[in-house]
């Protein structure tokens, strides 16, 4: 038996495990935070391109995901650094001026229906978000063209 040729199998195996280790590690580094504010969990991100897959990965096991967009021409561009308030039906704010670091966030919030404020460059969008039971929301803000991104909320 040729112990050579078995060799070179095990040898390629064990190289492309430490990549794999490698790469996880790496993609591991981009998860950003998951914050708490009264009772709420969420986390925002989306900055670079590993962080904005996450986003959108985790999106779907979230209730409620906010995209934060300015129009630019015919496309948008993402926003960051957005001030959000969030209010339950019953005008309890449940999120008060808490930042979205990217161009996403993410909420846990009960079922029920919310009033979502979102302040970018001194601008505030309002809507009014339904949450239902296993059913994630997506909800875009999207900001008119000159809208001062360099402003902070």
């Amino acid at each position: 038996m040729n112990t050579t040729r078995l060799w070179w199998p095990a040898a390629a195996l064990m190289l492309g495990g430490a990549s794999l280790l490698g790469a996880l590690s790496a993609h591991a580094a981009y998860n950003p935070p998951i914050h708490m504010a009264n009772g709420i969990e969420y986390m925002s991100g989306g900055v670079s391109s590993d962080e904005a897959a996450l986003m959108e990965t985790v999106a779907p096991r979230w209730p409620a995901t906010f995209e934060f967009a300015v129009k630019d021409g015919s496309r948008s561009d993402f926003a960051a650094d957005v001030a959000v308030t969030v209010r339950d039906a019953g005008g309890r704010t449940v999120l008060s001026q808490v930042t979205a670091q990217g161009p996403f966030m993410v909420a846990r919030l009960e079922p029920g229906r919310y009033e979502v404020e979102a302040t970018l460059g001194g601008r505030t969008l309002k809507q009014t978000v339904e949450i239902h039971p296993g059913s994630p929301t997506r909800t875009l803000f999207l900001w008119p063209p000159g809208t001062d991104v360099s402003a902070h909320s």
